[in-house]
């Protein structure tokens, strides 16, 4: 008559204890699993990924103040690049020259606005010349802002009877000024004008 509840009341503490032992056990569970989800969305939000002529890379951020140099010498190479590769080719023209006069200012329209006016573009395209550019060297004095430069570079004019190189040196200011998509490293060429321009080679093809 007494064995009977005393068994009741065992097998109701073992439930008990059983019960108990499931829950802390997913408390525990949920709690680690919590914590390595942290973890690893942390460990994800750090690392940045670019895709590049098909392949993903990892980017790593840095301060500006690291790469200040690197990005300044990208900007007026690239600035170069565009005002100075030309292709027989009106549409060509309008889009390089218009990507290189978001990375300065007036100054570089000005020369836009008075090699349009000497037909030198219309020569290019009526002459069939495709001109392309090598930037040598670049020097900045990044000590003051906005910064001085001066700019070396090799142009190659390519036409159907010759190839001209030319030395061509230009100098100007940079000025630090709000990232955009036309102007990805943040700076503005100032006050621009081209110091040396004159044929070095020609070779006849």
């Amino acid at each position: 008559m007494f064995s009977k509840p005393k068994n009741i009341d065992t097998a109701f503490g073992q439930i008990r204890w059983f019960t108990l032992t499931i829950i802390i056990g997913c408390l525990l569970f949920s709690g680690l699993t919590h914590y390595k989800s942290q973890q690893l969305t942390t460990s994800l939000q750090v690392k940045v990924y670019i895709l590049a002529n098909g392949k993903a890379l990892e980017a790593f951020a840095t301060d500006r103040r690291d790469n200040i140099l690197v990005e300044a010498k990208d900007h007026i190479s690239a600035f170069h690049r565009y005002f100075f590769t030309l292709d027989p080719d009106e549409k060509v023209i309008t889009a390089n020259i218009a990507k290189a006069l978001y990375l300065a200012d007036a100054s570089a329209k000005r020369q836009y606005d008075n090699l349009t006016e000497s037909n030198y573009y219309s020569n290019i395209i009526a002459g069939n010349i495709s001109q392309e550019i090598t930037m040598d060297s670049v020097s900045i004095d990044l000590q003051v802002s906005p910064s001085y430069f001066r700019y070396y570079g090799t142009q190659l004019l390519i036409r159907t009877g010759s190839i001209v190189t030319r030395r061509l040196v230009t100098e100007g200011y940079l000025r630090t000024v709000s990232r955009s998509d036309n102007n990805p490293h943040g700076f503005l060429i100032e006050g621009w004008k081209t110091l040396e321009n004159t044929d070095t080679h020609i070779q006849n093809r």
